[in-house]
């Protein structure tokens, strides 16, 4: 797909996030937050004062209408176009075909940004690197079947379904010492927001595994929920 044909698709689907969210405004505030992009660099690029966009994000101002939403999504987009691309590279999952069930069991965008703490308290986990890291936003997780990934996809679609975002939680089942992740995330160059590994047998992940998500400053998390159900219900609780 034409960059400019994904950058339309990525357009229209946020801003049609934002016109049926049930809170508008936070959901404004949720997707410049999302873009790493400050509420003075916003109005910078959009012509107007900083405080034109807090007063829409905090509601004191009436809601915009959808062309004037459109032309903020622009403004974050052409921001983000200066920068490298970097969101419009982690929607492509969202825009580009899908990746069977059995691999891909679960993947959500939160409707506001939930803190790495949050996460680990509601699938029960246990941190195992970078505790100091758990107050950083997330803005969605992706739940993946590790063997089923392991046996069906190609090394190219291993790296198109693990860079699907840097502020989103990857979670991996059926794992045994959470080596084989680690050393995927660490080869193809990508840092999410944080890793939750989920297994009956695994207690603790592999040393490697530790030392890897040391490295690339990645909270590392081992879910002591029983069953992936479980693990599914839990994530979806928090966004």
């Amino acid at each position: 797909m034409e960059y400019g044909n994904l950058r339309e698709r990525a357009m229209k689907w946020i801003l049609g996030e934002i016109a049926f969210s049930p809170d508008p405004a936070r959901s404004l505030r949720t997707w410049r937050e999302r873009f790493g992009i400050g509420q003075a660099e916003l109005a910078k690029a959009l012509g107007v004062s900083p405080s034109v966009v807090s007063d829409y994000e905090s509601g004191r101002r009436k809601s915009p209408g959808l062309s004037t939403v459109r032309r903020m999504i622009e403004a974050m987009f052409a921001i983000d176009e200066q920068k490298g691309g970097v969101m419009l590279k982690s929607l492509t999952h969202l825009l580009i075909g899908r990746f069977p069930s059995s691999i891909v069991l679960e993947i959500k965008e939160y409707s506001k940004p939930v803190e790495g703490r949050t996460i680990v308290e509601a699938v029960k986990g246990e941190v195992f690197a970078n505790e100091d890291m758990l107050t950083q936003k997330l803005f969605g997780h992706t739940v993946i079947d590790s063997l089923q990934a392991i046996l069906s996809l190609s090394a190219e679609e291993f790296r198109y379904l693990y860079g699907l975002s840097t502020e989103r939680v990857l979670a991996f089942t059926q794992v045994t010492t959470g080596r084989s992740p680690m050393v995927a995330v660490r080869v193809i160059g990508i840092t999410p927001g944080m890793i939750v590994l989920h297994g009956q047998q695994l207690r603790e992940p592999d040393a490697l595994a530790v030392k890897l998500a040391q490295l690339l400053r990645i909270p590392l998390v081992v879910s002591r929920l029983p069953a992936v159900d479980d693990l599914i219900g839990a994530f979806r609780s928090v966004g």
